[in-house]
Order: structure tokens, then sequence, then C-alpha cells
């Protein structure tokens, strides 16, 4: 890292405006060799400070409740899509105001709000649908929207088309973390299924899922499979990452508080899977650090934990070349997404502060929370 990350607080979550470019360039291509629209999931990455970046280079955003999408009309100002699995009725009218698609995941749903919809005379919202084609590679059920059971989106077997009138799009989201082969092979099942349906509409919507900024990603299939439904159907297409946005984009920066021993060395932290990195206990998954290893890789291996009561609110395993010390600062790699959302003051533990690098100005640090934060969530 080419700045001092001990001129931080600690724990921090630090975003570089260099990564993100880099991403953002990598989606505007897409966005340029196939005519389709790229939208940041707010669901993902909800850090409103470098919005005017990505304003740049993304047609809007996509909510998945009344705030995010506020969020989204207020410091972005672009296109403002929305899709819950039911929406409440006390705030619709403001959905309303705040939106311009709107998502419904059922023909209920659209049933109990299309006059509202169609009545409102302020601006032209598109409606769409979301289908459920009952196929996906994802392996972990929590993230599967077509899990057997599942209460995400339309099957085919009970879409009604004599209801259509009045949507204009469909919607499917069936990848989690994968690349463009796993969507070539998705395509043909929403084809076979809702094909007759799709060539009927204005657009279509692919969801997120798709990985697109990382490196092993295969773009030239994406662009294929864009041009094939554009050529087969001539709908707009869409597309809605929020973790390809920030991937690889942000750091957490954490200190060693203490070291115990219990058959093995234990370090532990100021900060928290459980509160400040939630995907670690969920996916779940082990985060690089910049300078460590696998177990045993190097001379020193310890195990990473939290200062919070939860027995398992634990990170991994990992190997230092050199023995930690009390005070150490550690950086834990591709923290932009699903954190800042997700966290939370479990314990009273405090949130991580958050700070932006750019070229022109260095770090920068945007906001520290306090006992406020903290006491006000609460009654």
């Amino acid at each position: 890292m080419d700045f001092d990350i001990n001129t931080l607080p600690s724990p921090c979550y630090l975003v570089d405006e260099r990564l993100i470019i880099k991403n953002l360039e990598i989606l505007n291509s897409v966005q340029e060799r196939t005519g389709c629209r790229i939208l940041l999931a707010l669901k993902g990455f909800s850090m409103f400070s470098v919005f005017p970046l990505v304003a740049k280079y993304l047609k809007g955003v996509t909510a998945s409740s009344l705030y995010e999408a506020k969020l989204g009309r207020e410091e972005m100002g672009k296109e403002v899509h929305i899709y819950s699995p039911a929406y409440i009725e006390e705030e619709f009218d403001s959905i309303l105001e705040n939106c311009d698609h709107i998502v419904f995941n059922s023909f209920s749903q659209w049933n109990r709000y299309k006059e509202k919809v169609q009545q409102y005379g302020n601006k032209k919202i598109s409606c769409g649908l979301r289908i459920n084609p009952e196929y996906s590679e994802i392996e972990t059920p929590i993230y599967n929207p077509c899990y057997q059971n599942s209460r995400l989106g339309v099957t085919l077997s009970n879409f009604r088309s004599d209801e259509l009138e009045g949507i204009e799009g469909l919607h499917f989201h069936t990848m989690c973390e994968q690349n463009s082969d796993t969507l070539e092979r998705t395509l043909p099942v929403v084809d076979r299924k809702f094909g007759q349906y799709i060539k009927t509409m204005k657009w279509l919507n692919l969801g997120g899922g798709h990985h697109i900024t990382r490196p092993d990603y295969d773009i030239e299939r994406l662009i294929q499979a864009i041009k094939w439904l554009q050529d087969k159907y001539g709908v707009d297409i869409y597309l809605e990452p929020g973790e390809a946005v920030a991937l690889n984009t942000g750091f957490l920066i954490a200190s060693v508080l203490d070291i115990v021993e219990n058959g093995m060395k234990i370090a532990i932290l100021d900060t928290s899977a459980a509160c400040h990195m939630p995907d670690v206990l969920e996916m779940p998954y082990r985060p690089n650090i910049i300078d460590a290893g696998k177990p045993g890789e190097y001379s020193y291996t310890y195990r990473l934990g939290s200062h919070t009561c939860l027995a398992g609110d634990v990170i991994g395993d990992y190997s230092f070349k050199q023995p930690l010390k009390i005070g150490q600062r550690l950086v834990f790699c591709d923290m932009a997404h699903y954190t800042m959302v997700k966290n939370n003051m479990f314990n009273g533990v405090n949130l991580p502060a958050i700070a932006l690098f750019n070229e022109e100005q260095g770090i920068k640090v945007i906001r520290q929370f306090g006992y406020e934060d903290f006491k006000h969530r609460l009654s």
C-alpha cells in the first residue's frame, strides 16, 4: 500500500478511488459494447460519498427498500430501480416519488398497487415482474434465490399471462459471485420457460451476482449473451451488480489488542466478524490479509478473533513471517462490499471509521462513529 495506514483510526474501512475507477471502466466498457444499462445495487455497496464518481460511468442504482431508493435519488440523481419481495403500503407513495422502475415479486403485489402506479401523474414509471426460472448454480442455500420453496419471484406454474397488462419488463436474479459461463447456462432455461413473455416486453433485467470485475471473468462471453438476448427479443438489457462495482477496492484496518494461548496463539483484534464483516460468518469465507498466509505457510500461526463475547466471533487462522505484536495493524482485503451495509453494534462495539483515498487529496476520513450512534438505535 502506498500510504501510511498508521495515520488512520482503528478499526477503519478504507476505500481506494483508483480501484473503484478501474472497476467502473470495465463495467462501462460492457455498456459501450452492448448498449446495456448497468446499475449499482445498493444492497452491496452504499458508500454515497463516491456516488458522484459512480454516476460518471453507470446509469443509476437499484434499491431493495424505500430508504435505499431515497439515498440513490438524493445522492446520485440518475435512474432509480426498486425490487422488494413485498412493499409496505404506508411507504408506497414515497416509492413512487423516488423510483423510475418498480419490480413486483408476485401478481398479488402487482394487482395491489398497479392502480396507484397507473394514476401517478408526476412521471412515467416502468413496472416489471420478477420471475423464478427454478435454476441456479449457487451452492450456499442462504444466497440461492431459486432454492426449493423460495419466496423470490414467480415460477412458470404460477405465471398469469392474462394479468400482464401494464408490465413492461421481467427480472430474474439467479447468481452470486459467478462467472459468465453460469449466465450462459441459465439463459436457455429462462428462454425455454419465459421466452414467449419476454418477447412482449420492453426490457429484461438480468439481476446481480455477475462478478464482472474479477480478474478471471470472461467478459466476451457476457457480451455475447447480452447480444443474443437483444437480437432474439429486441429488449433493453439491465444488469445490477453491487459487488462487481466495489470488488477488491476496499480494506479494513484493525489492530491487535492482546495475544493469548489456548492450544495455539490467539490474537484478539479491535474488529469483529460478527459486527464488521458478517459475510465471514454467513458465507462463510476467509478474507485475505496483506503479508499473511494460510496456517503453517509462514513461521508464526495465529487464530484471529474479536473482542466481542460471541464465542464463534473468529475471523480465521493465519500465519505471519514475524510474531504479531500488541498494537500492530493488520489490513484485511476486499472489505468495501457487504461490510458497511451489513455491519452492526452488537455488544456496543463501535463501528469502524470510513475513509477514502484518492491521488488528489490522499487519505480523507469521511465518517467516525461513537456512543450517540449506538444509543440512538435503541430505546
